[in-house]
Parts: structure tokens; C-alpha cells; sequence
């Protein structure tokens, strides 16, 4: 029981960045959390974490074994539930908040498979584009993208998403693909404002808007009809490239990838509604291919 229960603390490391964040979110104290770790790294003869005046991280070892902790527990999870039948007892109401344009791009067709697999949970979705309070704003799930701050919630990563930059063909046949950022001023660009400060590795362009729009989509809507180039988060324009309505410029240039999670409150204490609407999303997400770009 204690090597099982030594595996629960080690894998409440997922998704936190620090020791006393994953110790909170299993309401343990920092030092039960070390100890938990020592025995680990005693019983497999293999050091997890790598101790530095800078604070801790997993090393190789420890992200292979934390990976296979998470797996193993969810199967252990999955197992007592559907010997308990816990399937079909998930009910009440489920609220979620969720960042624009996931409704139309992503989250739709997931948010339907669910409430028709579990007919007595009514869900109220939320859309914003901020970092929410799900303990002051009654919320029991959330998907965020972007880096987590530190704090008691229960995360699982989905995927990752970049900033890309993108054209129509028509557009590049006659105005031609730019080489590198710089050769974005002689182009037609799409922004939300009427300049344009966009980040590149090494290099920040600052150039002034051909064509400005209110929202993202008014944005993609132009780029996909030739209008210019735009730059947005690639979940929502994952359709236009898998089917040639736009096409990704400069990907050596790309920022690095924001990680997609799932996260939660009261982890294995959540009511069933939210831990199985929790395990349908994060089931559905990694398989999504608008996280699949590399």
C-alpha cells in the first residue's frame, strides 16, 4: 500500500511546476511529498528529480516513470469505476470555461459526444479569453492554453498549440512567399489593430496593418479569400491547412509551443460529472489534430 500511495503523491507532479504546488493538490505537507520521492528513488535505484540552488525538476528517468504513474493510476481508476458501474451514476450540472473559438473549432462535437454518453449531467459552457478562478467563479472544469500558474488545481496536459503564420495560395501566387520575417513588411498583413507587433524567434516585426479586424475569425475569413497574411493560434486555422485553404509560412521562425491542459478542482475527490467529463475531454483532445501540429 505504501509503494501505491507513494506512486499517488509522485504523480500529483503532473501539470505543477513546483513540489509545494503538487504537495497542495493532494493536501499533503512538502516534506511528505520528498519523503514519498526518496522512497521511490530508493526502491528503483534511479534518481527523479534533480536537486539544484534553483529548485527541483524531473530528470529523464523521472518524466518516463511520472508518465507511467499517471497511466497506471488512471487504469486503476478506470477499473473500480466500471466494476462500481460508476458510468452511468455521473449527474447534475457541470459548469466549464472554455477560450474563444474552441466552441466552433474544437469543442463542439466533443461537448455533444459527452452529454449523449452521460444523459443526466446538464453542462453550461463559458466562453473567455482569461485565466478564471474556478474556486471564486464556481467553475469545475477548465481548458487553458498557455503556461499554468502555480496553484491547487489538478491539471492534465492535452497537446500544444503555436502562433503560425499563414496565407491563402492565391494570395502567394501573386504576391509571393515571404523568406523571413523581415520580408513581411512588403506584404499585405491582417491584424487585429492597425499596427502590427509580432514576435519571431530573433526577430520582432513592427509593421503597419493593411486590413484590421475585430475578431479572429473576420481575420481568417480574410486571410482564407486572399486578403493577406495573418498570425493566430493554429487550433482554429487547423482545418484550412489540412485542406489548402491556407498555407503555414516561416516555421523556422515560429515562437515555441503553449501546452493545452485540462484542469480541475478537488482531483480524486471530484464529483463523478466532473472526473469523467475531465477523462472524455482529455481522451478526445489528444487525439485532436488541431493539437497535432508539430
Amino acid at each position: 500500500m505504501e509503494r501505491y500511495r507513494d506512486m499517488q503523491l509522485f504523480a500529483a507532479l503532473a501539470g505543477h511546476s513546483s513540489l509545494a504546488g503538487a504537495a497542495r493538490s493532494v493536501q499533503v505537507s512538502g516534506p511528505t511529498l520528498v519523503r514519498a520521492v526518496a522512497r521511490l528513488e530508493a526502491r528503483l535505484r534511479v534518481r527523479l528529480l534533480e536537486r539544484s540552488t534553483r529548485g527541483v525538476s524531473l530528470t529523464d528517468a523521472g518524466n518516463a516513470y511520472l508518465a507511467d504513474c499517471v497511466r497506471l493510476l488512471a487504469a486503476v481508476d478506470a477499473a473500480e469505476a466500471s466494476a462500481k458501474g460508476l458510468h452511468v451514476q455521473a449527474q447534475g450540472n457541470l459548469r466549464v470555461f472554455l477560450p474563444f473559438l474552441f466552441s466552433r473549432y474544437v469543442m463542439a462535437p466533443v461537448l455533444a459526444n459527452y452529454l449523449d454518453r452521460y444523459p443526466e449531467v446538464s453542462l453550461a459552457a463559458h466562453y473567455h479569453d482569461y485565466y478564471p478562478n474556478l474556486h471564486e467563479e464556481g467553475l469545475d472544469v477548465a481548458i487553458l492554453v498557455g503556461e499554468l500558474p502555480d496553484s491547487s488545481l489538478i491539471a492534465r496536459a492535452v497537446g500544444q498549440v503555436r502562433p503560425i503564420l499563414c496565407a491563402s495560395p492565391g494570395y502567394l501566387a501573386i504576391h509571393g512567399e515571404p523568406q523571413c520575417p523581415a520580408d513581411l513588411k512588403q506584404h499585405r498583413l491582417i491584424a487585429s489593430a492597425d499596427q502590427v507587433h509580432w514576435d519571431f524567434q530573433g526577430y520582432q516585426l513592427k509593421a503597419r496593418a493593411r486590413l484590421g479586424c475585430a475578431t479572429v475569425q473576420g481575420a481568417i475569413n480574410a486571410a482564407v479569400h486572399g486578403a493577406g497574411v495573418i498570425r493566430c493560434l493554429s487550433y482554429p486555422v487547423h482545418e484550412h491547412l489540412q485542406n489548402g485553404q491556407l498555407r503555414r509560412l516561416l516555421p523556422g521562425f515560429e515562437q515555441p509551443p503553449l501546452p493545452v491542459h485540462v484542469v480541475y478542482r478537488q482531483g480524486r475527490n471530484a464529483p463523478m460529472r466532473v472526473r469523467s467529463f475531465v477523462d472524455h475531454c482529455v481522451a478526445a483532445l489528444r487525439e485532436h489534430p488541431a493539437f497535432q501540429l508539430a
